[in-house]
Parts: structure tokens; C-alpha cells; sequence
């Protein structure tokens, strides 16, 4: 499977609309979950990040949120923030414009938050203009590090790595709390969570304004 690990320079420059990073030089790091809630992988990192005391921000499926509600509430209550990653996980490359941003807006109805990660990060600027505008005033969240652990081809091993070999002082990093990369988020979050605990990092929720 390919994809890039670390998002280089030049598409942070080409598309300034969209969220890669937070500048700072402070010690802080964004972890994001994508795909959940999900009753045990959910779960599993809220148990996870309690014991950093580390906050991280989930971007729900609304259909997820629906079935798994108790889950959702669990996330706000602890602490965290939530983001809007559509309500059936749609690719917006795929997806008929209204059909997108109205499954988006069926999202908002259940997932109270002005951040958006468009799934598998397929967006297009119309949409992205669409979503911001009066309607659902969504902003754009993309990330600067994939950890991979939605690719079975790779090790937990290689997760770990991927994370702690590209993520520096601000960087928004991909996780997924889902069934598919349970086994691999099993490996590689606690490792990372020390890793960066003993050089001590602080992980954040994202900020409501860029």
C-alpha cells in the first residue's frame, strides 16, 4: 500500500486551506483517531492516554457515534475532543458533491464540533469551501504524520516507527480506533506514548481556531 508517511513541504504549500500541523516549539503533540468510536479499540486508547494524561482528538463516523453512543460520551467525558469525519465515510473524490456535504451535515447532527477530516483525505476545494462556509463553518484537518496502522501489510513495529522517526514539536498524527487496525494500534500506541512521555512531549487536543 502507498502512501506517504511524513506529508512533505510542497503539499502543505499547494493546499494552505487545510490544517497540517500546529506551529509551535513547545513540546506538544496532536494524536488524532480516526473511524471510531469503536467499543474496544476506543476504549483501549482512552485507557491508553489516561495513563500519560494525554489528550487526543477523535474524528467519528456518525453512524459509529449512533450505534456506539456510550463510547462517544465517554470520549468527551474524559476529556478529549471529537471531530466529523463524515457519516458513512465517504471518499469525497468519489462521492456527488451534495450527496458529500450532506452526509457531513447528517454527521454534524450527532458530532457537535467545527473540525473535519475528510476520510482517506479525499477532498475536493469545492467541498472544502462548501463545509466552511454558513452552513456547517467546518475546518479542515489533515495531518503531518500517518502512523500506518490501517495497512495490514505493515508490523506494529513499523507503526512505531513511522511515528516516532517523523513526528516533531506540533505534528498532527493519525491513528484509527477501528477493528481493522486494532492489532497494530495495540502495539504501536503504548510505545509511543512512552517514547514521547520520557522525552517529555504533552499531547493536546487541536485547538478550535487556526
Amino acid at each position: 500500500m502507498l502512501y506517504l508517511k511524513k506529508t512533505p513541504w510542497l503539499l502543505k504549500k499547494l493546499f494552505p486551506e487545510r490544517i497540517w500541523e500546529i506551529k509551535t516549539d513547545e513540546k506538544i503533540l496532536y494524536f488524532t483517531f480516526d473511524d471510531g468510536p469503536h467499543p474496544e479499540a476506543s476504549l483501549f486508547v482512552l485507557e491508553e492516554l489516561e495513563k500519560y494524561n494525554a489528550k487526543g482528538t477523535f474524528f467519528c463516523i456518525g453512524k459509529n457515534v449512533k450505534e456506539y453512543f456510550a463510547v462517544y460520551e465517554q470520549i468527551i467525558n474524559e476529556g478529549h475532543k471529537t471531530g466529523n469525519h463524515t457519516f458513512h465515510h465517504l471518499n469525497g473524490w468519489k462521492t456527488d458533491d451534495k450527496k458529500y456535504i450532506d452526509d457531513i451535515a447528517e454527521a454534524a447532527k450527532v458530532i457537535d464540533s467545527n473540525l473535519f477530516r475528510p476520510p482517506y483525505g479525499r477532498i475536493t476545494k469545492f467541498q472544502i469551501k462548501a463545509i466552511s462556509g454558513e452552513r456547517l463553518h467546518l475546518k479542515t484537518i489533515m495531518w503531518d504524520v500517518l502512523s500506518g496502522d490501517f495497512d495490514s501489510e505493515v508490523s506494529g513495529e513499523n507503526c512505531y516507527l513511522n511515528v516516532i522517526n517523523n513526528a516533531k514539536p506540533g505534528s498532527i498524527v493519525v491513528f484509527h480506533d477501528s477493528a481493522k487496525s486494532f492489532a497494530l494500534l495495540q502495539y504501536a500506541l503504548p510505545r509511543i506514548l512512552k517514547y514521547y512521555s520520557e522525552k517529555d512531549f504533552q499531547f493536546k487536543v487541536l485547538p478550535n481556531q487556526f
